[in-house]
């Protein structure tokens, strides 16, 4: 098996920590809405289990990285994509400072998964053809 370097470690743990935020909040809706605090239960209990649902995904993906696992990259780069539109959208309502802490850590994903050490090690084939028509 090939040496997994820093740069795919860290994409891994990153999209693990937004599998893991996003898991927290879906607690947090899931146990606000059991609790009787949700105004809208029939909205709620969806968005919960919607939320559990992507964190699941997210989780999954995580670990397929973490694993070489070429299939992985693209799910992880069209989450970052998805986490800076909500980073933006956090921003523009007034809540810059999880926005800015989104944005970041998307930004700082999708910079170590598209980075050349973890493509030569997902995809080897098309590092050493590329090498060899140099």
């Amino acid at each position: 098996m090939a040496r997994r370097p820093l740069t795919l470690i860290l994409a891994a743990g990153l999209e693990a920590l937004l599998c893991l935020a996003v898991a927290a909040e879906g607690v947090f809706v899931l146990a606000s809405t059991l609790l009787g605090r949700a105004s809208d239960v029939e909205f709620a209990l969806p968005l919960a289990v919607f939320a559990l649902g992507a964190a699941a995904a997210l989780g999954y993906v995580a670990w397929g990285l973490y694993a070489l696992h070429s299939w992985a990259r693209t799910p992880v780069v069209l989450t970052q994509i998805f986490a800076i539109v909500v980073a933006a959208s956090l921003w523009s309502s007034g809540q810059q400072v999880w926005g800015a802490a989104l944005g970041a850590v998307a930004v700082a994903a999708l910079g170590l998964v598209l980075a050349p050490p973890t493509t030569a090690v997902l995809f080897p084939a098309d590092d050493a053809a590329r090498r060899g028509s140099r």
